[in-house]
Order: structure tokens, then sequence, then C-alpha cells
């Protein structure tokens, strides 16, 4: 690259990023103005909002709830979304532009919550530990995709992998009355997809996109005919046991934090640990450094020796190892039985959470949590009888997966090489 096309270069990156520092400002300015005039304009001032602070059926880590004002809350929530809208547009947060964001975007999900609650009570404790369950498939989700796009395989059949781990893990639990051979066969089955996509894409240099379609497209079949032919007819297929909540020693103890993190299934405590184990595998080791590397650029691996077909198949196996896992949850941690179509998605808005994090494990399940919480909003809102339509609110999770893959947080940075086709000089 030359001077001249350096300092062209620069120009242009230094007007997207004044444009982008203008733009966040706005909306951050424009969720100030929505909770004053939307929210704190409309709430009676001597009106308190009531939040239970220790999830229903729990006895350990026992929190006193919070009582606050709505409107002197409301008030204080719109003010701090102006001053940050404000800030950002005259001098701008930097690289803590996505955080202060973040903090408008908790300020609108608080200030509605508060509202909504205004004279009655909600369980806040509650739904957060909802938002943790449900964030589950779709966190699994991401890291899956995670797995198979760092090293330069798109998966796009996430969602066909969780939808038939769901099955064979509800029929295989069933007919062992053994959650975990359930949850073994749902992985096996979620493998043998991944095998098949990688040999589609990596052997045969099929578009990934076109094979991961196919395979969701076999995936909604097989199972919707095996579900209507034998499922619905023969309940003793499709009644396995559950994974039952598993509070940690000490852990669960802890107020607000133990019922909602450490007094759980086991697939949130796999999701926990699946997230330090490819933190540090992918960042930390020689394998990481190896399967990222062929993500990038596989002719330089290659040429220092690494196996580029291998390591890619060693990437897409884990990430159907992972996402079998994920639809696991569906029917041995979550609903107890198998329906058709019941993953409803979440292998899709796993791939929109992997692209949040910028297809960082961290960031990944940040952005799970993210869906995982708007998710959990609808179903609790419907019981306090809103006066949004529960369809608007179950819509939430899709309309974020829109705004996030428009680019509202910024360019990612997607391994180089995704989607290309390794051909060995």
């Amino acid at each position: 690259m030359t001077t001249d096309s350096r300092v062209i270069e620069h120009k242009r990156v230094a007007e997207i990023s004044s444009t982008r520092k203008i733009i966040m400002g706005i909306v951050e300015i424009l969720i100030g103005l929505l909770i004053y005039f939307a929210f704190t304009a409309t709430t009676a001032a001597e009106v308190l909002t009531k939040f239970v602070m220790t999830p229903g059926g729990i006895d350990q880590g026992i929190m006193a709830d919070w009582i606050l004002p709505s409107k002197v809350t409301l008030t204080i929530l719109a003010v701090t979304s102006l001053v940050i809208g404000v800030y950002q547009v005259i001098k701008g947060f930097g690289k803590w532009t996505n955080l202060m964001v973040g903090v408008s975007a908790l300020s609108l999900i608080f200030g509605f919550l508060v509202w909504q609650a205004a004279g009655k009570q909600l369980n806040l404790a509650g739904m957060l530990s909802s938002a943790v369950l449900l964030a589950v498939p779709i966190t699994l989700g991401a890291f899956s995709g995670i797995l198979a796009e760092r090293s330069g395989i798109i998966n796009i059949s996430i969602e066909g992998m969780m939808l038939m781990a769901s099955m064979v893990a509800a029929i295989v639990g069933s007919v062992t009355k053994n959650p975990w051979l359930g949850l073994l066969g749902g992985i096996l089955s979620s493998i043998l997809l991944a095998v098949i996509l990688g040999v589609l894409s990596i052997k045969y240099k099929v578009n990934q996109v076109i094979s991961g379609t196919v395979i969701n497209i076999f995936s909604a079949g097989m199972t919707a005919f095996i579900s209507q032919k034998f499922l619905q007819h023969i309940q003793g297929l499709n009644n396995p046991k559950m994974f039952t909540r598993v509070p940690l020693p000490g852990l669960a103890d802890i107020p607000l934090l133990g019922p909602i993190l450490f007094n759980q299934n086991i697939f949130v405590y796999l999701m926990f640990l699946i997230l330090i184990i490819l933190q540090v595998a992918l960042f930390q080791t020689r394998w990481g450094l190896r399967l990222r590397s062929v993500g990038e650029h596989p002719k330089a691996a290659d040429t220092l020796g690494i196996n580029v077909i291998r390591t890619r198949y060693m990437g897409v196996i884990l990430s159907g190892l992972v996402a079998g896992i994920a639809g696991a949850f569906f029917t041995l941690g979550s609903v107890g039985r198998f329906d058709e179509g019941m993953t409803a998605g979440k292998g899709f808005i796993g791939l929109a959470a992997m692209i949040f994090g910028n297809w960082m494990p961290i960031g990944a399940i940040g952005a799970g949590m993210l869906f995982g919480f708007a998710d959990a909003i609808g179903s609790k809102l419907s019981l306090l009888g809103s006066a949004i339509p529960p369809q608007f609110m179950a819509m939430a999770p899709y309309l974020i997966t829109m705004i996030v893959l428009a680019g509202f947080i910024g360019k990612g940075q997607a391994p180089a090489a995704e989607g290309e086709p390794y051909e060995k000089e």
C-alpha cells in the first residue's frame, strides 16, 4: 500500500468513526427522550415499583425486595441517557462507545420494567434466572459458530444440528431413562451432521451456505416425520427424564447471584465451562493458534506445516458437539419432550450472537444473555397484564437480531478466509 493510499484509507476510517460517533450519540439522546416522555411523564409521582429479588421456589440466596419510587427512578434513567448522548455527540467515548450504548440500552430496558411494574410487583430475580436459562441454546449456538468459522467454515446448519439433537436426546433419554445417555445421543447425532457438513464443504468444496441449508432442511423434514409418525403416538418415546437444578455448595447462597447463576441445571454450568475452555483454548494454546490460522491465512498455515484440512474438520466436528449440547437442552433441560420445530430459530439467533460478539467467546455469551433477557421480558410481562401485545414482545429477540446484523454495533472482524474452500498446492 502506497503512502497516498494509506492517507486516503486513514481519512475514510476517520470519517466513518466520526459519523458513527454522532449517530450513536443521537440514538442515546433519543433513548433518554423516549424514557422521559413515554415512561416518566405518564407515571404518577406517588407510585412505587416493587422488584422481588429472589426467584420463586428458591430458599437459598434470599435477598430483600427492591421498592423504588417509579417517577424518580425513571427521571434518573432518562437524564443518564441524555447526558451520555450529549457527551457522545460533543466529544465521544472512543473505545468505550459500545459500552455507553449498552448503558443507554440498559437504562431503556430497566426504565421499561419500572414503568410496567409501577404500582405492582415484578419478580426481577426470577426473570433474570429465566434469561440465563433462555440464553443457553443461543450462547451455545454462538460457540458452535465460533469453532467452525474460526477454522474457516461457515456453519449455517447449527439450527438443523440443534433440532436433530433435541429429538434424538428425547428418544434416547426416554428409552434408557437416563438423561446423560440422552445427552450423549443428541451430541452424537449432531456430530454426524457436522461430519456430513465437513465432507461437503471441505472435501467436495460445495458452497458452505448451500450445504448448511441442505442439512437444515433435512433435519426439519426428518424430525417432523419421526415426530408425526412415532413420537405423537408412542408417548414412551417422548418422555425423557430431565436434568434438575443443582445448587452449587456455598455459591448458591450468595444473594441474588446465587439463585440466578449457581442454582441452575447442568446446561447452564456446561455453558460457562465451555466459555472458559473455548476462551483459553483459542487464545492461549498452540491448538487455538493453529485453528485460527487456518481460518485467517490457510496457505500461510500450510506452509508452516499445519494440516489445514484436518484442522478444519476438527473445528467443524467440535462445532457439531457444542450444537448437540444446545439441542439437547430443549428436551432434557427445558421442556421435557420433543415438539416439531421446537428450536424456533435459536440456531440462527446464535449466529447473530456470534457476530454481535465479534467471533469472541466472551462477546458471544454477552450477546446470548441479551437475547435471552429479551425473550424473558416477553413471558414475564404477559403475566403482569401489559398493555403491549404479547406478540410484539415475542418479536423482541428477532428485532434485536436484525438490528445487530444491520451493523448497529460497528463492523465486526470475521475470519478472513471463512467460506473459502482450500486447495492444497
